[in-house]
């Protein structure tokens, strides 16, 4: 039994659109989930490195184990065959986890923009989310999720930018953005 005394259904999570908030609401639901018992996996396909909150995240590894598959750069143009089978390498050791039994909740981070950069095939994605057990919380998040990924979700949210001090010039600030 994981995360408490029956294995209960659970389901699919979106969090997309152009505002900021996406990594930062599947964040909430980590500490949610870890602090119900669950254990929890998180997947980053675009970051590597030690950003804050994975700083903050790894004084809670046992419960919470972190993969990182991104290459430390942020990929321009059309992505390299190394950043490619690095980003493949990462779906199918979530997959294989995911249905090891041994987590309650999977976090896909940026995945949805793993796809839009040509990292990840959607297909690949659909056969992810198609072999979901039930009684694992699936989440996806980034900007630009395609239709046939959110077609598949129980529940979708889009954060939209009303205003963002980006827009002035303001840069990635340490506690907030990264």
């Amino acid at each position: 039994m994981m995360g408490g005394t029956l294995k209960a259904r659970r389901y699919v999570q979106i969090y997309t659109g152009e505002g900021k908030g996406k990594t930062t609401a599947s964040l909430g639901l980590i500490l949610r989930a870890l602090g119900a018992g669950w254990r929890v996996l998180l997947v980053q396909f675009l970051k590597k490195g030690e950003f804050s909150e994975i700083r903050a995240l790894k004084q809670l590894e046992g419960p919470l184990t972190i993969l990182q598959f991104g290459s430390g750069r942020f990929v321009r143009g059309r992505p390299s065959e190394k950043d490619k089978k690095r980003a493949l390498e990462g779906l199918a050791k979530a997959k294989g986890m995911m249905l090891s039994g041994q987590y309650d909740m999977v976090v896909l981070d940026e995945i949805n923009v793993a796809m839009n950069l040509g990292l990840l095939p959607m297909e690949e994605v659909i056969a992810f989310m198609d072999k979901r057990p039930q009684d694992v919380e699936v989440v996806l998040t980034g900007r630009g999720a395609p239709d046939e990924i959110l077609e598949r979700a129980d529940l979708v949210t889009e954060c939209r930018k009303v205003r963002h001090y980006f827009d002035k010039g303001v840069r990635a600030r340490c506690g907030i953005e990264r």
